[in-house]
């Protein structure tokens, strides 16, 4: 299940699961817009494209466990 981690890694934006604009790694490095475009859609971390993050629903916000439970 993808990470979706709460904040921007570079200058700590939120980044609720459910709002666009989150952008995502291959290793679910975490960036806000604003500095992925400063970054040039490159992970400083890893070097990899930096894409945008899928967004998640409220109502599908179970943990990652609950998750799997429920999927059988």
């Amino acid at each position: 299940m993808l990470e979706m981690r709460p904040h921007c890694e570079r200058c700590d934006t939120d980044l609720p699961p459910e709002a666009a604009g989150a952008f995502i790694c291959s290793f679910e490095c975490t960036y806000c817009a604003e500095c992925a475009d400063e970054l040039d859609d490159l992970c400083p971390k890893c070097g990899g494209e930096l894409t945008d993050r899928p967004t998640r629903s409220k109502a599908n916000q179970l943990k990652g466990a609950d998750m799997r439970d429920a999927q059988g």
